[in-house]
């Protein structure tokens, strides 16, 4: 038996085959049986996940862990801790490796055996890449069944419109696919800290079971006779169960890639929905077309069955999370919320998506009653208001982290926010009656704009950052970037909430021939004005600077 000390303020380790011993002043001690065969550790180490990383023949020799600390001492024998290979050559990028080893006396042996364990390692690394190529492409397969109903919902709205069968008031139909949006940003923040700290080896049994509650809320939503049985069914029983299979697959997405192109994964994720929001609206459409509501959505709930499982499978649950966790999980750091920061941007988050989630709601009914727009023009708007995403998502994040100049989270939000509240008030307001160009162009620069301001969080999330380093505080990116999601969820729902009223209030006559002349046009306004929100972060930046200045003075 051989024993690794690591030194950390906060730490926190869980793996195989491997226990804790004792606590020595603040220093952590691990046991590692001599011969077993662990791939991964993965430990907490000041609030950032690490891993402790074993090569063959897997004893703690052969085992590294990248950590943010200054080289200690083996407690045993007062020898520094051996440096690995990367740090040696100057190689490591995130500071001192710390190998865990006492004994070191024989490294003759070790040297005469490095060479079968590079290519033991070389292999290694090779069925690790397969295994993270597998949950990439499982990811992105995972998108369709989550999210292309409501990235599609616009296409059922304007179905209804002239296909109405079910009792109840046809106007609640829009805040179903807004519930539906709400329910699962509203369910993330919790879910994704379950699954990270308490329930991880639980993550499989969670995406089945959370795939089945889906699958049965499609199924019965089809024999809906009235309209609150979409809200429960679609808007409240799928959405959950889909936001149970979302949030532990993306946890484990982002351990998968927890040591390096995490960013790039998450883009590529995150561009894989918006190409789903751009193919299911001809998909589903077609579908309404030939088989109706009911056999659409059946149709629909198989399609989410067998993709959902296939995806389920080719994103397993990290080696690293698949034991329960002994002892106490890490206290979450909340002392942020002392702070203006998240509060500014969270009321900026659930304002901007009161609006955001509207248009994609209501542009297939508006260009069909007022732009005269035929059943693939409509359709068409939908596809362009999520095909511009794609590239926004890239543009935003490449503006809060890039080598060239660095934007701060209050110039990019401002730019989603202020250009898609322009592009509203100008663009879709002043759409022509019997012209659906405008409406067309609207969908476009609005899709690009509104729809890339979830990316600018990145560097929301590094402002606060630099706000709890300022204050010496450690603060979990997770944690936040959770609550942002949860503050778009609240967001959608009071946004779906909001329009009937507003659409009720009936034509205004003030607009003219122009889209603010029809019932419309009181959603416009409040649109327009509700995604300018997303640039409420200016004010906290106005309020900083003469404080830094006078400070500096």
């Amino acid at each position: 038996m051989n024993r690794a000390i690591i030194l950390s303020r906060q730490l926190s380790c869980s793996g195989q085959n491997w226990g804790m011993v004792g606590d020595i002043g603040e220093a952590l001690v691990l046991s590692i049986a001599e011969g077993t065969r662990p791939d991964h550790w993965m430990c907490t180490v000041d609030g950032h996940v690490k891993f402790l990383a074993c090569t063959p023949p897997f004893t703690p020799q052969h085992c590294n862990m990248s950590v943010q600390l200054d080289p200690v001492k083996d407690i045993a024998t007062d020898r520094p801790l051996l440096m690995a290979e990367t740090e040696k050559h100057g190689l490591s990028q995130d500071g001192p490796i710390l190998q865990s080893s006492f004994q070191q006396d024989e490294n003759s042996a070790e040297q005469a055996s490095h060479s079968t364990n590079q290519t033991d390692s070389n292999l290694a690394m090779g069925n690790d890449h397969k295994k993270k190529l597998g949950v990439l492409w499982g990811s992105a397969l995972m998108q369709l069944p989550l999210w292309g109903f409501n990235l599609s919902y616009g296409i059922f709205e304007e179905y209804w419109t002239s296909n109405w069968t079910l009792d109840g008031d046809l106007s609640i139909t829009g805040t179903v696919g807004t519930t539906s949006n709400g329910v699962m940003y509203i369910s993330m923040p919790f879910l994704f800290a379950i699954f990270t700290r308490y329930w991880a080896h639980h993550r499989l049994k969670a995406e089945l079971g959370g795939l089945t509650i889906a699958f049965l809320g499609f199924i019965l939503s089809s024999f809906s006779t009235h309209v609150w049985h979409l809200m429960v069914t679609q808007g409240v029983m799928a959405a959950f169960g889909c936001t149970l299979v979302y949030s532990p697959a993306t946890c484990s997405l982002g351990e998968w890639y927890a040591t390096g192109n995490r960013a790039i994964a998450y883009g590529i994720i995150l561009s894989c929905r918006n190409i789903v929001g751009s193919v299911c609206p001809f998909l589903l459409r077609y579908l309404l077309d030939q088989y109706g509501f009911r056999w659409t959505i059946r149709i629909w709930g198989f399609i989410l069955a067998g993709s959902g499982l296939l995806s389920i499978f080719l994103v397993p649950t990290h080696p690293s999370k698949t034991i329960a966790r002994e002892g106490k999980p890490p206290r979450i750091p909340w002392t942020f919320l002392k702070h203006r920061g998240i509060y500014t941007y969270f009321v900026a988050v659930m304002v901007q998506s009161s609006g955001y989630c509207l248009p994609q709601t209501y542009l297939p009914t508006f260009a069909r009653e007022f732009n005269g727009a035929s059943q693939a023009i409509s359709t068409l708007l939908l596809t362009l208001h999520n095909i511009p995403g794609i590239l926004s998502c890239f543009f935003f994040g490449w503006l809060t982290d890039n080598k060239y100049h660095q934007f701060s989270a209050t110039t990019i939000t401002c730019l989603s926010a202020f250009a898609s509240s322009a592009s509203v008030l100008l663009l879709w307001g002043l759409s022509v009656d019997g012209s659906p160009a405008l409406t067309l162009v609207f969908a476009i620069v609005f899709g690009f704009f509104a729809g890339g301001y979830s990316a600018t969080w990145g560097g929301i999330t590094k402002e606060l950052e630099g706000e709890a380093e300022v204050h010496n505080e450690t603060i979990d990116s997770s944690l936040t970037y959770g609550l942002l999601n949860g503050a778009r969820g609240i967001g959608f729902v009071s946004g779906g909430l909001v329009s009937i009223p507003l659409l009720s209030s009936g034509d205004t006559g003030w607009g003219g021939r122009f889209g603010y002349g029809t019932k419309y046009g009181p959603l416009m306004v409040f649109t327009g004005i509700a995604v300018a929100f997303g640039g409420l972060g200016l004010i906290r930046a106005t309020r900083i600077r003469p404080h830094k200045s006078s400070t500096s003075g």
